[in-house]
């Protein structure tokens, strides 16, 4: 296809189109007139380029997810972009606080402290799905710098535990199970998802009193032989016997609890919820995933 009709079939210029030549994104083939060839390859990736554009992608990130198959580069940018939103809600409210009280002296002190975040180092140094489900779970709690020694420490510890902690190994069906159910996770909808959990916490006797024939018929659903005999009940006894063996419990969550203050805080609640949880449904302890 000519230059001509490719414009008509992305909606791009003649001059963006020669930008992203020259960018080398899309590699055309040249005829002997002189003239670009673009195949059908071509013209997928000049879609998805403007697509990009127009969420303010960069060069050289757009070169990465067209390089990208399984889609992780993308999956990385969502969520490093989430980060940057976070980061840039933080300005603003330092920019409000100038408004009103004009501060400089102490609003400039605030700013030189905001380095790299917590989320930003962890997702660096553990790239691709690793990283990202970190981030996902935890960016909520570390979306500020590392500032005192305890909190270099703790992170210290805590890359020394994720980096150390060996491979899970699991059955077929089971992975299966673990694609199927993560391949479509967002940071939108792992956001909504923490916020639920902290609804939950906030007000665990609401939340039951609520959720109450919901968390009957999971009760008894776990309790069923379907479940019993399901990939998601075996998936959970693994997960729950990888957290006791690997030290999940006695090194990471309490390097957590000193790395953030507010997560230690979301921790404590979520103690007291679950033995809300439990003095309803004492039965859970028994169950055996």
């Amino acid at each position: 296809m000519l230059i001509n009709d490719v414009c008509k079939a992305t909606n791009l210029t003649k001059k963006a189109i020669e930008y992203y030549i020259q960018k080398k994104l899309v590699n055309p083939d040249v005829l002997e007139n002189g003239y670009r060839d673009f195949s059908d390859i071509d013209i997928e990736k000049l879609k998805k380029i403007a697509v990009l554009r127009k969420l303010d992608v960069g060069t050289e990130a757009i070169r990465s997810v067209l390089a990208d198959q399984s889609q992780e580069t993308i999956r990385n940018l969502a969520v490093l972009n989430r980060i940057r939103l976070q980061r840039e809600k933080a300005k603003q409210a330092l920019l409000d606080r100038l408004s009103v009280s004009q501060d400089w002296d102490e609003i400039n002190s605030q700013i030189e402290e905001r380095s790299i975040t917590i989320a930003e180092r962890l997702l660096d140094a553990f790239p691709g799905y690793y990283g990202r489900f970190i981030s996902l779970h935890f960016a909520r709690f570390l979306d500020m710098p590392i500032e005192t020694h305890e909190q270099q420490e703790a992170y210290e510890e805590i890359i020394r535990f994720l980096d150390g902690v060996p491979a899970m190994a699991f059955p077929e069906d089971v992975q299966d199970l673990m694609t199927q159910s993560t391949k479509n996770i967002s940071a939108e909808s792992m956001s909504e998802i923490n916020e639920k959990t902290k609804q939950s916490i906030e007000n665990p006797e609401v939340f039951l009193s609520e959720n109450k024939e919901m968390l009957d018929w999971y009760l008894a659903y776990k309790k069923s032989d379907e479940y019993k005999n399901s990939p998601a009940c075996r998936l959970q006894a693994l997960l729950k016997e990888f957290s006791t063996s690997s030290g999940y419990y006695h090194v990471f969550i309490p390097a957590m609890k000193k790395l953030s203050p507010s997560y230690a805080d979301y921790y404590s609640k979520l103690e007291t919820a679950n033995e809300k949880l439990l003095s309803r449904y004492p039965e859970i302890k028994n169950l055996d995933c």
